[in-house]
């Protein structure tokens, strides 16, 4: 930074790709301080049926020795069948695999906590009236 520069704030709706990976270098750049940077790794897992249609799977990645479940979604003919258990599963395994020792998630009041809780999960944290008269619960459990 220079003494005297002037500097411009934007609101972009849709930056650049480039500039998007600016602030992760930036954020990357900053964190090698204090941790290791190992990134985030992605997986996906998915339930087709046999015409290849996607059914149901689970978005996630790992990173820091936790498994992040970012989505996990099961078509509703097909709940309570015990696809979303095989699915988180299939999930805790592939993270246990990559060195995973805890995993987190979030989720609604009107999806699935007690499903989670079922499987072993624990809160750690809400967010009230996300969206308006809801709650966001943030949930995690040790893989070990």
């Amino acid at each position: 930074m220079k003494a005297g520069q002037v500097y411009e704030m934007t609101v972009e709706v849709e930056p650049a790709a480039g500039d998007w990976q600016a602030l992760r270098d930036g954020l990357d750049a900053y964190n090698r301080h204090f941790v290791e940077v190992g990134g985030y790794d992605r997986f996906a897992i998915f339930v087709r049926d046999d015409s290849g249609a996607i059914v149901a799977g689970l978005d996630g990645g790992t990173y820091w020795g936790w498994l992040h479940v970012e989505i996990l979604w099961v078509h509703d003919g097909l709940r309570g069948q015990g696809v979303g258990r095989a699915l988180m599963e299939a999930a805790e395994d592939q993270a246990r695999r990559r060195g995973c020792h805890h995993s987190h998630l979030s989720t609604m009041d009107f999806q699935a906590p007690g499903f989670y809780e079922k499987l072993g999960y624990t809160l750690f944290g809400q967010l009230d009236d996300v969206p308006l008269g809801h709650t966001r619960y943030f949930m995690q459990k040790a893989l070990l």
